[in-house]
């Protein structure tokens, strides 16, 4: 829970009785933001070296590839993304970057495994998540997708043309348009990390062959971070423990085989299904065995078989302010840096395991004091400072994360509100997934940015009605006016104690005819039900699923979770109503908690925005 201590400074406290600030005195120093701060040009380079000769497939839009790429076809099934329905196999993909989860690094290697890959890829920006899903690729199963980065010469692509990357230039041939060739030199990839007499040690096989390996791992992606060192951290999550196909399978078994073990706490995301239940919930028999082979591998290295959360930030293990630490899953990333205050990159899956056989991770990003300042400055337009709606949190993410980039961002406005941690956990996670970035600030709220610490520059972004709306079209897709809905999807990332609270307050009473079915913790559910928040959902007739969440369950009609004649489902998660669409194959809608309880009863919600945005009945897109 985040409050506002007596002494004035906004910090992050697991428990809201204490009376005393956690803050250290250096959160209350006061730095100016800085204005006009203009990053150093980026040199085209190779983050990942090789060969192609393909079509080029550009997109000025990012692009994650979990939740928006089929790892089995190549597919784009994000359906809010300008490619959707196209395919990235045999073609060169240039686009800014990648955004929204740390999994793409899977699904690369599954593209890659598969044959239906990018010939290469063609960045503005560097993106270590991609290019460790071309590594681990290209060092296993010897299936290398190159990667380069162009940062300003980005701007200058064509939209179409042929490509060939020769090991040293890109070369682009365009069907129209001036110039009607391009050649941009590319340097290799520099590798400037310092080891220390521990690390060579590592290397050298003293803590066994899986340590080794991983930290050979290690060092190659740390010099694509810009890293000149590594750092201990004392925990790691572990994002990718849910399945996606034989590759990502094979090589969590290959480390488990060799007897590679954690060096430090490590705890486990949601897995692809529910460990006790999949039978029962009508799950496919590959996906519940391969699903639980891969959970298997884990906890055999020393994962937390009692942790199995997206929402590793609500359990007692939560790192402190100031904590290095190495977390994976892009909701908890976000939500570790921001709220928190403990310091992680954004790291990719698969590299977090390196990470948690090992102990250390590159020392770069957000794990430098200097990274974790803000370059942009924001502010909620006063015109809704009076919303009191659910809403606005996960509206405000994605708005957030969509002009953010990969930029550390500051937000205005909010200081005088006291937000639950269910709140900041919707927009952490709406943030996530139109963001590369993997932290923001709040001015009075967030344990960094305490009221003073940094002045609003002379010019600040407004967060608008208008831009909110935008954002609520875009997680509105599919549905206008009156629609029937038969699911509501309720805990993506899982279900907070206060929402556990606020639904059993809700349900009281109450009937519904629509399915509910809630993914959570086991041990956020264990305090649920000492709190008696359990039996009034249970005789409202909820179903929770633990282990798994909503963006893992099958395509619609492959399970009974959703099924075949399902048409709509209603969330209060922002996440879930960009991702699941593409997921599913069914619209998913958004509404606040006390919406998702009146469409369960009524198997109807009524498609508008709320009447603080406009409340006019438009039009927000076509069925996918």
């Amino acid at each position: 829970m985040t409050r506002t201590c007596d002494s004035g400074c906004a910090t992050a406290c697991h428990d809201p009785t204490t009376a005393s600030c956690k803050a250290p005195a250096t959160a209350t120093n006061t730095s100016a933001l800085p204005r006009g701060a203009v990053p150093a040009p980026t040199s085209p380079h190779f983050l990942v070296p090789g060969r192609a000769a393909a079509p080029l497939l550009y997109s000025n839009t990012a692009l994650s590839f979990w939740g928006g790429v089929d790892a089995t076809t190549g597919e784009v099934i994000d359906v809010t993304h300008p490619l959707k329905g196209r395919s990235l196999a045999g073609n060169v993909l240039a686009i800014p970057r990648g955004r929204g989860s740390c999994s793409g690094s899977l699904v690369l290697l599954e593209l890659a495994v598969n044959g239906c890959a990018p010939a290469a890829l063609l960045l503005e920006e560097a993106d270590q998540i991609l290019a460790l899903g071309s590594i681990v690729a290209d060092t296993i199963f010897g299936a290398r997708v190159p990667v380069a980065v162009l940062g300003e010469r980005f701007a200058t692509l064509p939209t179409s043309g042929d490509v060939e990357l020769d090991g040293s230039r890109l070369v682009i041939k365009s069907a129209s348009g001036s110039p009607r060739r391009m050649v941009i030199p590319l340097a290799q990839p520099a590798d400037s990390v310092r080891l220390t007499e521990a690390d060579e040690a590592l290397l050298a096989g003293a803590r066994g062959e899986g340590a080794a390996q991983a930290m050979a791992i290690n060092r190659a992606i740390a010099a694509l971070y810009g890293a000149e060192a590594f750092v201990d951290i004392t925990q790691v999550h572990l994002d990718g423990v849910f399945y996606t196909g034989p590759a990502a399978l094979r090589f969590v078994q290959h480390f488990a085989s060799i007897g590679a073990g954690v060096a430090v706490p490590t705890t486990l995301n949601a897995v692809s299904v529910d460990l006790e239940r999949w039978r029962a919930l009508g799950i496919d028999s590959t996906l519940g065995e391969e699903g639980t082979k891969l959970a298997d591998a884990y906890l055999s290295m020393g994962g937390d078989g009692a942790s199995m959360t997206c929402a590793p930030y609500l359990l007692p293990s939560a790192p402190s302010l100031g904590e290095q630490v190495a977390w994976g899953e892009s909701n908890a990333v976000i939500f570790c840096n921001s709220v928190l205050g403990a310091r992680t990159q954004k790291y990719p899956d698969l590299l977090d395991l390196c990470i948690a056989l090992t102990g250390r991770a590159p020392l770069a990003g957000v794990h430098i004091e200097a990274e974790r300042v803000p370059t942009l400055a924001l502010r909620l337009a006063p015109a809704l400072a009076g919303v009191d709606d659910q809403l606005l949190w996960p509206l405000v993410g994605y708005h957030l994360g969509r002009v953010s980039g990969a930029r550390v961002a500051i937000v205005y406005g909010l200081d005088k509100r006291t937000p639950r941690t269910s709140d900041l956990k919707a927009l952490a996670a709406a943030f996530g997934t139109t963001s590369s970035s993997p932290m923001f600030h709040i001015e009075g709220v967030t344990p960094e940015a305490p009221v003073g610490r940094f002045p609003p520059p002379s010019s600040v972004q407004e967060i608008t009605a208008a831009d909110l709306l935008d954002a609520w079209r875009t997680l509105n897709t599919g549905a206008r006016g009156p629609t029937p809905i038969s699911v509501v999807a309720l805990g993506n990332p899982h279900f907070a104690l206060d929402e556990f609270e606020q639904l059993a307050r809700l349900v009281e009473g109450r009937k519904r005819t629509a399915r509910v079915t809630i993914t959570a913790g086991r041990a956020v559910t264990v305090q649920a039900e000492e709190k008696g928040y359990l039996a009034p959902l249970a005789a409202y007739g909820a179903d929770i699923i633990h282990d798994m969440c909503w963006c893992f369950a099958p395509r619609a009609g492959e399970s009974g979770i959703v099924t075949a004649d399902d048409r709509f489902l209603v969330t209060s998660s922002g996440k879930y109503a960009h991702y699941g669409p593409g997921i599913l194959g069914r619209p998913v809608l958004l509404a606040n908690l006390a919406a998702c309880v009146d469409a369960a009863e009524s198997g109807t919600i009524d498609v508008r925005p709320p009447a603080w945005l406009g409340g006019a009945d438009v039009e927000v897109g076509e069925e996918p």
